[in-house]
């Protein structure tokens, strides 16, 4: 692996410029976003175009263009040119880590990750090409004298929004397998961390037909038109639930399909057979606090069995004792600051209102000393052990480094309090026997379930990834996710044979 420690010329702390992409050339903007550094408040990452409404209107037409010679493609010759445009990612992964650290906060090695799992998408995506084109034949049948084939056609122009978190890892569970299907896209970056996630589809983009792949920054009150214009087919996006509601309404003026990805509040179900060693201590541990805590998928919330309460607030401790707190491309940092200071303010929020409440609130880990970090977003980790069940750091998505641990004393007790929640994005199950797991892994009502470890690290890239409930519908990854940027046409033939029999 890329030692990501090496200094670089973005370590200097240069501002970062970067533009719109749209129809195969790129394009300043007079009128951009500032993007401040969640680690060192006051300095400037750099700046990103804002685009006009008249320039989202011009992506969207840039890629309606560019569609129907996109589509005649067959997806293997898609997949081709779309293998090709990927060259230059890992020769460019260091220097957009470094950017993506200082614009998002987290640490250099997951902004390394973030590049690279976009690359791993990309690439499953395509070793699917061979099954994009597949039909099937419906063949005759008692007073249906016809044989008729279904097959699966793009739907046109797609938008693809992604959030601040793992913007570009997000970007590559949607993008190459709308691409692969046929489509054609335009891709909206998150506003305040837009300057690697852009870098990077330009850099794609540039290797296809111009407007296969923009890209477009700027302020969503300038851009709703890649929602509700009539020439948009579908939506794909990925945040909060909040804002997956907006988008649903937005799209429903033009009856733009979507598919949500919206937030989580996953449960962890340590049951009491559970083995609590290093490795697994290990796991439990980065699925909870990776990202500072913010991931979709990451454990909101453990339920214990009330025998193994104890040993597991242990365990965490222990690991949270070690914990780094610093500038995420400092070297020995193990959690940067959380994203912005209003994320700050809530994860705050909730711990002081669960100690308020009597709960067993333990912080851990030391804030920076540096002057040039005291005002960062920085907040030291936290676990609320045995809290009351109605408070917010139970009930709600913290989307930061708190977690309660809740104990519980039998497998039903355990799943109904698992799905007692509005999310149903993920959980896992924590068994030393399989079987016992999988049953209760089954009963868990939710999108995702792992087994003896949780989240990001160990999601399989090539199964369908999304949620029940308020954490979305419709599916990425894989064909399934292919094919959630298709429609079926069937295609009927009258069959003699059948006819004259009729």
């Amino acid at each position: 692996m890329t030692d990501t420690s090496t200094p670089d010329q973005t370590d200097t702390f240069a501002p970062v410029t970067t533009g719109l992409y749209i129809g195969g050339a790129a394009r300043p903007t007079d009128d951009t976003l500032t993007v401040p550094d969640p680690g060192r408040p006051g300095e400037i990452v750099g700046h990103a175009a804002a685009a006009s409404p008249r320039d989202v209107d011009d992506a969207i037409a840039a890629a309606r263009r560019a569609h129907p010679a996109w589509a005649a493609l067959t997806a293997a010759e898609r997949a081709e040119r779309m293998r090709a445009a990927l060259a230059g990612t890992a020769e460019a992964r260091d220097e957009d880590a470094a950017i993506l650290s200082r614009e998002n906060g987290k640490i250099r090695m997951e902004s390394w990750v973030d590049s690279l799992v976009f690359e791993l998408r990309w690439n499953l995506a395509l070793d699917l090409a061979d099954e994009v084109d597949a039909t099937r034949t419906l063949d005759p049948a008692p007073g249906i004298p016809v044989t008729t084939t279904v097959a699966h056609q793009s739907l046109g122009v797609v938008t693809v929004i992604v959030p601040f978190n793992w913007p570009i890892a997000i970007l590559g569970a949607s993008l190459p397998h709308a691409l692969l299907a046929g489509n054609t896209a335009i891709v909206k970056p998150p506003p305040s961390a837009p300057l690697a996630t852009t870098r990077v589809v330009q850099r794609v983009a540039e290797q296809l037909p111009p407007g296969v792949l923009n890209v477009v920054t700027g302020r969503d009150a300038d851009m709703s038109a890649l929602i509700t214009s009539p020439d948009v087919a579908k939506v794909c996006f990925t945040g909060s639930v909040g804002g997956g509601k907006k988008i649903m309404e937005l799209a429903s003026t033009s009856l733009t399909r979507v598919t949500l990805e919206l937030g989580g509040n996953d449960a962890a179900v340590i049951l009491a057979d559970a083995v609590l060693d290093d490795t697994h201590l290990d796991r439990l541990h980065a699925a909870i606090f990776d990202t500072t805590g913010q991931i979709c998928m990451n454990a909101k919330r453990v339920h214990v069995h009330r025998s193994r309460l104890d040993e597991v607030a242990a365990g965490l401790a222990a690991r949270l004792e070690k914990t780094v707190i610093g500038y995420g491309l400092d070297e020995g940092t193990t959690m940067g600051p959380l994203h912005s200071p209003a994320q700050k303010a809530f994860v705050t929020e909730l711990i002081d209102e669960a100690r308020t409440a009597g709960a067993d609130v333990r912080e851990f880990g030391t804030l920076p000393t540096d002057p040039a970090l005291a005002d960062g977003n920085f907040l030291r980790p936290a676990i609320v052990v045995d809290p009351d069940p109605s408070l917010r750091v139970v009930t709600q998505e913290q989307f930061g480094p708190v977690i309660p641990l809740l104990p519980f004393d039998s497998d039903d007790e355990a799943v109904a309090a698992a799905n007692d929640t509005w999310a149903g994005l993920g959980g896992s199950v924590w068994s030393a026997d399989p079987e016992h797991a999988r049953r209760i892994a089954g009963q868990l009502a939710c999108g995702y379930v792992w087994i003896n470890d949780h989240g990001a690290t160990r999601l399989d890239l090539r199964a369908p990834f999304g949620g029940m409930k308020q954490s979305g519908f419709g599916r990425e990854q894989g064909i399934d996710g292919i094919r959630a940027f298709q429609d079926t046409r069937a295609v009927a033939d009258l069959d003699p044979e059948a006819l004259a029999e009729h």
